[in-house]
């Protein structure tokens, strides 16, 4: 049926030591109730391992990302799949997010993104559009730069996928604030229903990142 698939696995993953890294904690972060998104080693302070990661509903508080970078240390430690020192960082994905699941692609329809592919499609590789969601597993995409005489809709096959992400507009941030109100509403409700007023619970944000603060050998 177009606009879904069977299969919610990521099809944008790493290559080398990221991938690596990836097999490691993606199993780790699914014991705590996050999924990956996006493993990446920068040169951010001498090394740097962010590592991505949400709520199955895309939420992810500053606690959260505490929670996962506790969770992941110790295991990290053990495999030691880096050979140099390193910090590590976990946050969420961010407003402007990468986009790695075919959900990703129905979540956000309706809002601009970039892709890039693997292999040339239509003569490109670079795509800027705005998502329509997914058909015969592909990416619907409404190009926004297509001149007179080239289609505006493009598929792009979710197999050949390189790279996609938001681009950050008005739209898009206006709507996550809209998403992350109504969530935190709804978890406040819950938290009510469940245990007399407490306090108000931590308010439910886009963390930048939470560095463990310890230096990997």
């Amino acid at each position: 049926m177009a606009g879904t698939t069977t299969n919610d696995r990521r099809v944008i993953a790493e290559t080398g030591t990221a991938a690596r890294v990836a097999a490691i904690v993606e199993p780790v972060l699914g014991d705590l109730g996050f999924r990956l998104v996006r493993v990446r080693l920068t040169g951010l302070n001498g090394l740097t391992l962010q590592i991505m990661a949400e709520r199955p509903d895309g939420t992810m508080s500053v606690e959260d990302c505490e929670a996962a970078s506790r969770g992941l240390s110790p295991v990290l430690d053990m495999e030691d799949p880096i050979e140099r020192a390193y910090n590590l960082e976990v946050s969420s994905p961010g407003i402007d997010r990468p986009l790695v699941r075919p959900s990703d692609f129905t979540r956000w329809a309706g809002y601009e993104a970039k892709i890039d592919m693997t292999v040339p499609i239509e003569g490109r590789r670079r795509f800027r559009g705005v998502l329509r969601g997914l058909e015969d597993e592909a990416v619907v995409v409404e190009r926004l730069d297509a001149k007179p005489d080239e289609a505006a809709r493009v598929l792009l096959p979710l197999s050949e996928l390189a790279e996609a992400k938001l681009v950050l507009t008005d739209a898009l941030v206006t709507e996550t604030l809209k998403r992350s109100k109504a969530k935190l509403s709804l978890a406040e409700e819950r938290a009510g229903e469940a245990a007399p007023p407490a306090g108000r619970p931590g308010k439910m944000h886009d963390p930048r990142g939470v560095n463990d603060g310890r230096q990997r050998q």
